[in-house]
């Protein structure tokens, strides 16, 4: 059976204490439930790709939550980040990012559960060499997420994006974002915290 992952951001950071420990909670919280086989507090994006890659290796990934904090076209892990730039030759994440991409299921699923990283142009253009890169199913948000995380919108492999590059701005422009709204009831495609599923038609355009 293929399993299901979640890497969370462990590095400590001062005045976070709070936020780490929820992940920390939440990641033990879903492991409980059965939603995730392992979990890892990371304190970088190279020590989450490492392990990544040894976790159970006789197994492929089905899918991969990844908590933490983002931005438009990124995701961080303390103070590393991947990027566009990861998946480019000559980067210390490409070797890693290619060895996991061997480890992922046919259908597998990476759900970027960070701020605003599937955002305005950059985040549309990450998602994209995500699928590419990974040939994955990916996911991930256009506002600032927290108990309530809004924007979540899917990407199947050779699609184009199909939400709005507008979505979740609050100041700046989908070339040059400046600030994201934070995530509401009322904003399209809202899950909470607890919520451990992507709905399937949120991966296509409405019709």
């Amino acid at each position: 059976m293929s399993l299901r992952l979640l890497v969370y951001d462990g590095a400590p950071r001062a005045g976070e204490r709070f936020l780490r420990t929820s992940w920390r909670t939440g990641a033990r919280l879903y492991a409980g439930l059965g939603r995730v086989d392992h979990h890892f507090g990371a304190r970088s994006w190279q020590e989450a790709l490492e392990w990544l890659g040894t976790i159970a290796p006789e197994r492929k990934i089905a899918e991969l939550q990844l908590w933490g904090h983002g931005h438009w076209g990124l995701a961080k892990i303390d103070s590393d980040t991947l990027s566009m730039a990861s998946f480019r030759r000559g980067h210390a994440h490409r070797p890693l990012v290619e060895r996991l991409a061997q480890r992922m299921d046919e259908d597998a699923l990476l759900w970027f559960r960070t701020c605003e990283t599937l955002g305005a142009d950059a985040g549309q253009a990450f998602a994209t060499a995500c699928t590419e890169e990974l040939g994955v199913r990916v996911a991930g948000h256009t506002f600032v997420i927290g108990v309530l995380q809004s924007g979540l919108h899917g990407l199947l492999p050779g699609r184009a994006p199909h939400w709005d590059p507008e979505e979740g701005l609050k100041r700046g422009t989908p070339a040059r974002p400046v600030e994201a709204h934070g995530s509401s009831p009322d904003a399209p495609h809202t899950i909470h915290f607890m919520n451990g599923q992507v709905p399937p038609a949120w991966f296509s355009a409405p019709d």
